[in-house]
């Protein structure tokens, strides 16, 4: 063994631990992303909406990416929502639930389109959000739609930064 071997992987190993990484970023070819609207296998109706709207809209504003037709694109992003809990969080004193939590989870495909080879694919990838019940149900209902909609945009954002920080 040579010298030139330990030193390596010392130096790995401190690169690594003051949160440094060696994987690059996406491959400088893709410049677009197409986004089909995702599938939802769950029974809660137009999750698939809300979550796409907030991919394409946190590609559209992170500025690396350009968002553009299936058929123009460098990269697709596919997805599924195969997931959609809501879980209770917190009671009061007399047992009613007072706070819920949003899982959302997903499978992610993003595949090279020029290349038709996979990029990434990411099964399982999970994103919460949690709120207050105030009232009526009525108002629980809105509440858990705009906890639906923060939730897509936290999973959005993530999505972005997996697709463009994974490599």
């Amino acid at each position: 063994m040579t010298l030139r071997a330990p030193a390596l992987v010392v130096a790995v190993a401190a690169l690594a631990g003051c949160g440094y990484s060696l994987r690059g970023n996406l491959p400088d070819r893709i410049k677009t992303v197409a986004v089909p609207v995702f599938v939802n296998r769950t029974s809660e109706p137009a999750v698939e909406n809300f979550l796409t709207q907030a991919v394409v809209h946190a590609f559209s504003t992170n500025g690396r990416l350009r968002v553009v037709k299936p058929e123009e694109a460098d990269a697709l992003l596919e997805g599924e929502v195969v997931g959609y809990q809501i879980q209770p969080l917190a009671l009061d004193p007399r047992a009613n639930i007072q706070q819920y939590r949003l899982l959302v989870t997903m499978n992610l495909k993003m595949r090279d389109v020029r290349r038709n080879t996979l990029l990434f694919e990411q099964a399982r990838f999970q994103e919460k959000s949690d709120f207050r019940v105030v009232g009526a149900v009525s108002q629980t209902i809105a509440r858990e739609e705009t906890a639906l909609q923060a939730a897509a945009v936290d999973i959005a954002r993530a999505i972005v930064s997996l697709a463009i920080d994974r490599f």
